[in-house]
């Protein structure tokens, strides 16, 4: 059985509700899931973990949060090779590039990318946002 550890970043409360439902779809799938907010543990204590779903709300100009999440992100990214990652976040603007660009990123790393840029929710998440991130915690447990 797989475990996955699913980490996020949420300003506003949109981004831990995908988180959630990314760890219902886990736990539905069979597997495993360990839910952390990103400054609940260290990028070396990410790194053990095979699979991954990271979870962050486009920032700024579309960007990952600065603050917490991208220092967070910068030192798991030198980690990445062979892993197994799943993104997903909300935005608010722009047309979700944040998500593409972190996708790149992760795929540089060495890492596979489930359900290419993941998911991502413009502002609250809808039923079918919701739905999405169970698809995509599925997707990373199997």
């Amino acid at each position: 059985m797989s475990k996955v550890a699913v980490i996020y970043w949420s300003g506003t409360g949109n981004t831990e509700t995908m988180a959630n439902a990314v760890v219902e779809g886990i736990k539905e799938a069979g597997a495993e899931a360990e839910l952390f907010t990103v400054t609940s543990l260290t990028a070396q204590e990410a790194a053990k973990f095979d699979k991954l779903a990271l979870g962050c709300p486009a920032c700024g100009s579309e960007s990952l949060d600065d603050t917490d999440f991208e220092p967070f992100f910068a030192e798991l990214e030198k980690e990445l090779t062979g892993k197994t990652v799943a993104l997903f976040g909300s935005y608010s603007w722009g047309d979700g590039q944040w998500i593409r660009d972190w996708q790149e990123r992760v795929e540089q790393a060495g890492a596979s990318v489930v359900n290419g840029e993941g998911v991502k929710a413009q502002e609250t998440p809808t039923d079918d946002d919701i739905a999405a991130c169970k698809a995509l915690g599925k997707a990373i447990a199997s």
